[in-house]
Order: structure tokens, then sequence, then C-alpha cells
């Protein structure tokens, strides 16, 4: 339909009202009267933020739904389509007959696709309380319509312009006059008058169209480049002839001296009266890039899991003495992120992924002292006892709630303030909500198959395109931030590098990361982590749904544990004093196995390498030279090669040779020499030693300065408690005291669950039925907005009376603060002083001392 129907339509609407449509509803507080509980439900549902606290009644509901805040909220939690919907509502007339919302978004040719979706997505806006109204009335709320109707200071998103009206507002008479004498209008006698002709002038479409025809090319080239916005256009003081031409018409209409915009009416008789140049009805398909066996992507993802458990075992355990300090604004530096990443041969970003992981599942905190220190937690160790897939699966539980964002680690917070890894300004709220639909998306695609990610981009763009944006709906450049209808419609879609594409790209990086998808497609074990149903399902019970987190997450480490190579007992030793670990070692063996010799190269085998720093290392620890043979004997496939044996020996029998103490420190030995030697040793002379007997030396510096510099030098000293014994060295790890994992952020109220929605509404629907009720006029009426007055002899009688026969009153109440309030009460026992009924206010029974009821008035029949 053209837009020319736009007036005759309202005109109908309106005569409708008047003769038959006296039960539509006048406010938005009347049409959410009309709704069921269900309804209501569905709205509370949608809009948590409604909920806190929950309101008195639906007149207060109404109100705090068209509040800013909370339209904003809603406005940006809408798909594409359903903002353009309520775009084209807020340049549309107000109220808006739905045969003319549907020729805004399908034009004069019109568009099945359109005509099928808008529906839906009028229902939509209906339940979310953001339009309210019958179809041949349909009103968007006040909120939504300031902040989506065009204004010179916020361009419509749809880049139309003022109407002819708004535009000509502040125009003298006489100019009107002149414009619709130039366009060929007879002249009125007041300008409301001469802008209706004007308006339905431009309304009119063969008026419109033999206007145009008359119209130079040039001007026509003119209207082009305003007809899709922005509608605002830069003029001289002495115009060129075109730019006059439409001027003198109204087809472009002053704004100042020196801008001009082109009206409503005209732009969208030359767009063929659609609001939107790409209306998009239907979600963008998510295409498969590749596919791949499930078998296949469920291997793949299984051996990125086991990776994912050795690095953040590894980086654990290099700060089991205690890691980096923590900056004074929080976080690690740029410097031990680099040190961090180098250590574990990966790159900053993926450093700094690996970090928070650890810090979300709890595994690593801040230790609390003066000298703040990051270090793991007591909860490090009780994850290490756990069978890999259970420890997996506390690693992506939180990932999921988490709204840690470690892509942003590197960069600058709005104030220019560098953002480090671990520090307080990486939280994201949308987090959680990006990196669910991702994985959501990617289960919708056939097992095995992987998502291509621009189209997957995209799907998330138009299913929330106001969230990525930085500015919200009135925000600036709305017309380019993503709603796809803004006045650079041209242009495409939102800018690919929004916060909510990006949050995109770094979830399907984590995800593979953490062995969640495989290859790019999804594995089974996140789809049973995601209570998705599984694709070999077979029967009811494995569909998943509904499932609670727990449950799901030990029913996704199930289906990895067979997919994670077994652990080994065992490793062959080679003449080069290096070991081979043909698979993942068992937690005993590969804890002694990290004290005696060092990770040379990391894998699918392992390769230990022995050096006499890692013997001693084990001989610090308390064992023994013939407990080292014991061991490598018992644990190695291969016979001990000798070399291996030799150094054993070798650095057992140098073990313990030199005593260090306490003195400041002290070294004794039994052989004078080897001290003779250390003391003409130049290397010895920052330890400050000196003779004090021929086997003692004294230091100035502490015992374990001294040991570190004469092992530096080359000897093999041990530590000595004060009674002269060899004091062992534990491998014992440095942990902070207990913490808590970080809580994520919460983005806005949590979802209500069903519980407490039914309690809402009851609650919302008792405190309607009190502040609407019809109350029986009294004798002498009371004055207006008043608490009823009544004797104490008439409050009793008439509450006693209601207490027999189970009708309800209305009571003016004033508790012990002071504070009056109107209340609906069935009382069903006077007694004592006190009056026990059921009030519906508050939904509950209570007890109301006789002398706090100021009066008392009967209901009315109805």
């Amino acid at each position: 339909m053209g837009i020319g129907g736009i007036g005759g339509l309202d005109r109908e609407a309106h005569v409708a009202e008047g003769t038959g449509a006296a039960a539509a509803p006048r406010t938005l507080a009347e049409a959410l009267r009309a709704r069921g509980d269900e309804g209501l439900a569905a709205l509370l549902r949608a809009r948590p933020d409604l909920l806190n606290p929950v309101p008195n009644d639906l007149t207060q509901l109404a109100t705090r739904a068209g509040t800013r805040g909370s339209v904003v909220r809603a406005l940006e939690r809408l798909d594409r389509f359903a903002l353009q919907t309520a775009e084209a509502l807020a340049v549309a007339p107000d109220p808006a007959p739905y045969p003319v919302l549907l020729a805004l978004l399908t034009g004069d040719e019109g568009d099945p696709v359109i005509e099928d979706a808008l529906p839906g997505a009028v229902a939509l806006l209906r339940e979310q309380a953001l339009v309210w109204g019958e179809d041949d009335r349909l009103r968007l709320v006040r909120t939504a319509r300031e902040l989506l109707s065009p204004s010179p200071q916020h361009p419509s998103p749809t880049g139309l312009g003022p109407t002819v009206a708004e535009a000509t507002s502040g125009m003298s008479p006489g100019r009107v006059q002149e414009i619709i004498a130039t366009a060929g209008l007879a002249a009125t006698h007041d300008p409301v008058s001469a802008v209706a002709a004007l308006t339905g002038l431009f309304t009119d479409r063969t008026r419109m169209g033999a206007l145009l025809d008359e119209a130079p090319p040039e001007a026509l080239a003119v209207l082009d480049r305003l007809v899709w916005g922005p509608p605002y256009g830069e003029v001289t003081a002495n115009p060129a002839p075109p730019v006059r031409w439409l001027r003198d018409r109204g087809l472009l209409l002053p704004v100042s001296a020196r801008t001009v915009v082109l009206p409503r009416e005209v732009a969208l008789h030359l767009r063929g009266g659609r609001a939107h140049r790409a209306p998009e009805p239907v979600a963008p398909e998510v295409a498969v890039l590749r596919e791949h066996r499930p078998q296949v992507v469920d291997g793949a993802a299984a051996g990125q899991a086991y990776t994912a458990l050795a690095t953040v075992e590894e980086l654990l355990k290099s700060w089991d003495k205690g890691g980096p300090q923590v900056l004074r604004a929080g976080g690690l530096s740029v410097r031990d992120l680099r040190r961090t990443a180098a250590a574990l041969d990966v790159t900053e970003p993926v450093a700094a992924f690996w970090l928070e992981l650890c810090h979300g599942a709890g595994l690593l905190a801040s230790d609390g002292e003066a000298d703040e220190r990051y270090a793991p937690t007591p909860a490090y160790d009780t994850w290490l006892d756990l069978p890999p897939a259970e420890r997996w699966a506390r690693l992506v539980v939180p990932w999921l709630a988490s709204t840690r964002t470690p892509g942003l680690a590197g960069g600058q917070d709005a104030k220019g303030r560098a953002l480090s890894a671990l520090g307080p300004d990486l939280d994201r709220a949308a987090a959680p909500e990006v990196r669910h639909r991702v994985l959501g998306l990617l289960a919708t695609l056939p097992p095995g198959a992987a998502a291509d990610p621009e189209t997957l981009f995209a799907r998330l763009r138009w299913e929330r395109p106001l969230r990525g944006s930085a500015a919200g709906p009135a925000g600036p450049g709305h017309s380019g931030s993503g709603s796809g209808s803004g006045g650079e419609e041209g242009a495409g879609p939102a800018v690919p590098d929004d916060l909510r594409s990006r949050l995109a790209r770094w979830s399907l990086a984590e995800a593979e990361l953490l062995g969640l998808t495989g290859r790019g497609a999804l594995a089974a074990p996140a789809r049973a982590l995601l209570n998705l149903p599984l694709a070999e399902a077979a029967s009811p019970a494995d569909e998943g749904g509904g499932v609670e987190e727990s449950v799901a997450a030990e029913r996704a480490a199930t289906l990895l544990a067979p997919l994670l190579p077994e652990a080994v007992d065992h490793v062959l030793l080679q003449a080069d004093l290096t070991a081979v670990a043909p698979g993942p070692l068992r937690r005993p063996l590969a804890d002694a196995l990290a004290v005696l010799a060092d990770v040379e190269s990391k894998g699918g085998a392992t390769v230990y390498r022995f050096t006499p720093g890692s013997v001693r290392r084990a001989l610090d620890s308390g064992l023994a030279a013939s407990d080292v043979h014991a061991f490598l004997a018992a644990h190695s496939r291969t016979p001990v090669p000798q070399p291996l044996a030799y150094l054993v020996d070798d650095v057992a029998r140098r073990h313990g040779h030199l005593r260090v103490g306490a003195a400041s420190a002290y070294v004794r030995c039994d052989d004078d020499t080897v001290l003779g030697e250390i003391l003409a040793d130049r290397r010895s002379a920052p330890l400050g030693l000196r003779r004090l007997a021929p086997t003692v030396l004294a230091a100035q510096a502490d015992p374990a300065a001294l040991l570190d510099g004469l092992r530096a030098m080359g000897y093999a000293p041990a530590a000595e408690s004060a009674e002269g014994d060899v004091l062992v060295t534990r491998a014992d790890a440095y942990r902070t005291p207990a913490r808590t994992a970080p809580v994520p952020v919460p983005d806005g109220p949590p979802a209500p669950d069903a519980t407490l929605l039914h309690a809402a509404v009851r609650a919302i629907r008792a405190g309607d039925r009190a502040a609407t009720a019809v109350r029986r006029e009294p004798a002498a009426p009371a004055p207006a907005g008043s608490l009823p007055r009544t004797s104490s002899a008439e409050t009793l009688a008439t509450v006693q009376a209601a207490a027999m026969t189970g009708s309800a009153v209305w009571i003016g109440y004033v508790n012990a603060d002071g504070a009056a309030s109107q209340r609906v009460i069935a009382p069903v026992r006077v007694e004592g002083g006190f009056v026990t009924g059921y009030d519906h206010t508050a939904d509950e029974v209570r007890t109301y001392p006789l002398h706090r009821i100021t009066g008392v008035a009967e209901l009315a029949d109805d």
C-alpha cells in the first residue's frame, strides 16, 4: 500500500474508535490490565528489571516499563527486525494502524516474507510492553518513540527527517504561503491548513509524481543524495538553482540559515514508501565452512582438552614458589606476562587467556601479603587429585559463566589506561551470553560441521544489533551502530569490530583451546555441557534439556574421559641422560620425575633431561642415591643407562660434603683444603667468608644466599639445622590462603524463576485490585485523595458485618511510623481490639489494631 493512505487510515481508525472500540485500552496500564497472568509473566520474564522491587500494582508496572533505562535495556535485547519494526512505528503517525506499519516496511511493491514476519515482531514488542493497543491503533511507548524518532541531534536509524509540520513549525506564515503557491496549491487562510495542504501534496502519489517530473535533473540528483539519509544538507547563502528550485517548492525546508532538510513525506515518496532500505525479517543462516566426521572432531577436541590441562598444570607449577608481583593498580605487568608467554611457548594474548582461566576457576589468586604476589590456591591441589576429565570440567564450567575477557588485555580503557591481565577492568557483562550463543549456533549445524565465522558474526549482529555498539539507541552515530537500518544503510550492517563481534571471535578461539570444539566444530562433551541433545542420543533421557549444571558437567566429563590418552606408569631411559614419557604420566610418577629431572620438550611424548642440578634437587628433597637408583629401575622399561647411574653416584658423593648453617651463616667441612679452595676463589668474595677454625668458615650472607653462591661455584653444599643435622628441603609449594573464585559481573537483574514470577504476578494483581476497587460513597464523602474517616463505633460495626458476610472493605490505616496507606481487606475475625483478615494489597493474611484504622468504607457491589 502507498504512503498516501496514511492519513485516510488514521481517520478511519478514529471513526472506528468512536463507534465501536469503547473497550480499547487508553493507556499502557489498561493494556497490561487486560492481559492474563501468562502475559504478565512473559513481560516480567523478558524484562526482569521491572521486578526490582515488585511493583505495587499495574499502574506502577506500566510507569516503570516506560522509564528510559528500562526501555533502553529492552531495545538492546531486540533482534534486528523487531528493532526495525519499532523504528518504523517511531516515524509513523501515533497511533498507527497495522496496514500503515506494514506499508512502511514493505513499500509499494510488497514483500510476502515481511508480511509473514511482521505479526511476530509486533507480538514481541507487545509482549515486552514497548508497543500497546489493538491493530487499528498501535502505539509505541513514549520513551521508545523519543529514543527512535528523528531529531537534528540524533538522526533516526531509518535515515528519515522531520515531517512537514515539524519542519515548518517555526516558519513565518507568509513564507509557508509562498511555498504552497510555488508548488501550485491554492492559498489558505491560516498556516495550519497551508501545512496540511502541502502534506497532502507530498503524500499524494499522483500529484507528487507530476511535481517531480517538472524538476531539473540536477535537483533530482540532490534528492538522491539525501533520500536514504542523513536528510540534512548544508547550503550557501546563495544556493545553486537546483537547490533553490527544491526549496521554493518545499521539497527541501530550511532548518537554519545554512542547513536544509528533506521532509519525511518527500523521502517516503522517493523510497517507494519504505522506512528502511534493507529490512531483514529473517535471521541470516550460519553457513558451513567445512565438514568432518564427528569422531574426528571429538578426537581433535579431546587432544586439545588434554593440552589445556597440561598447560594449566605447567603454568601453576611454575608459580609453586610464588608468582609475579601484583601491580599497584591490580593485575600482571607487561614484563611478567611476556615471561609467562615465553615459558608456555605461546603468544601473550593466549597466555593472558590461560591466566584468566586459572583465576576464574579459583586455582590462582593473590596471596594478600604486603608484598603481594600471585600464587596457586589450595583448590589447585584438590584439582590436581581429580581425574583428567573432571579437571577439564572444572575449567570449562567457570569459563562459560565468567565475565572476564582476556582478549582486552594489552588494550586501553575509555580513559586511555592500559588494561592488564588479571586486572580489575576486564569484566564485560555480555561475555557469558555471547559464549553460550556462539556454542549454541554451532550446535545448530550438522554434527562435525564447522561454521563460517563471518556468517556466525552476522547472525549474532542480527540477534542483538544494539548490544555491541558503544552508543545506546539514542547515542551519537546510532544510524550506523548496528541496527542495519540507519541513515547510512547502504554501508552495510554494523562494523565487524564492535564488542559483541570481538567477544564472538574470542569465544571461538577459546573454545578451540579448551577442547569444546575440534577443527571448528562442536564436540560431543560440549553438547552435554550445554544441555543440548547429543548427535547419537537414542532415548529421551539423553536429550539433556533442563539438566542441572553439575549433572551436565558430569555428563560432559563422562563423554570426554574415554577420548583422553590413558596415563602410563613408566618412562624410557636413554643413554644421553634423557627419559621419554610415551604418554601422560600418572600423578605420583609425574611429581617424582619433575623433581629428579627437567622437562626438555613437550608434546605427545614428553622428554625429561637429568642434570647435576636436577639430581641434587632430588637429594635435597630427602632422597638417597639408592632411592634414586631404585626409582629409576622400577619405572623404566629400559635398563638404567650407565652414564645416568654415574651421574647420580657422582652428585651423591659430593652432596652434603659441605654444611651451611646460620651464624649469620657458616660453612663447615671436615676437609680444610676444600675450605681453603673456597676462600681462594674470587667468586666467593661477595659472600664475605672468613675462616673461624680449620674446618669452619663464617659468612656475611644469609644461609639461602650462601647455598646458592656455593652451588654457583660448582659445589654441592647441604643445609643443616642448629643441632648439626642435615635439613631436608621438601618440594613443598607456596599457596595462598583459601580463596573463592571471582563472581561474574551480572548483566542486569537475573532472570526470575517460575516461583518468583507466579508470586510477583499474584502480588501485582492483588495490589491492582486494591488500587482500582470501586468504593461505595459514604454519606459524607471525604476530600479527594484522603483516607476514609469513620468513628470508632462505625469502624467496629462495619468490619464485624464484613466478617459475618465474608465481604471486603476499604480501610485507611496508619502504621506505627505514622505512614498512612489505603488497603482492601476481607475481615475474618474481630476481637480484642484487632481485626484479622486477608489483605488484598499485600496478598497475605494480616492483623491490624482497630485504633490505627482511620476509617472504613464498603466496596461497591461491582
